[in-house]
């Protein structure tokens, strides 16, 4: 169980960067996030990213 926690957070963390770190150039792929605000797609980011640290912790722990 604590292995797939592990990976669930690595995922939660790649998969929030895109929307982070490039919320511009995601819009270009995902047509219905295009009335999104950047900071929206942002803010799903960052709080992707943490969910997944959050499992990592628990995870390892």
């Amino acid at each position: 169980m604590k292995d797939f926690l592990c990976v669930l957070g690595m995922v939660f963390i790649i998969e929030g960067l895109p929307y982070f770190v490039f919320p511009e150039k995601l819009k270009i792929y995902l047509i219905k996030m295009t009335t999104l605000p950047d900071s929206v797609l942002r803010f799903l980011g960052i709080s992707a990213m943490i969910a997944g640290l959050i499992l990592l912790y628990f995870g390892r722990h």
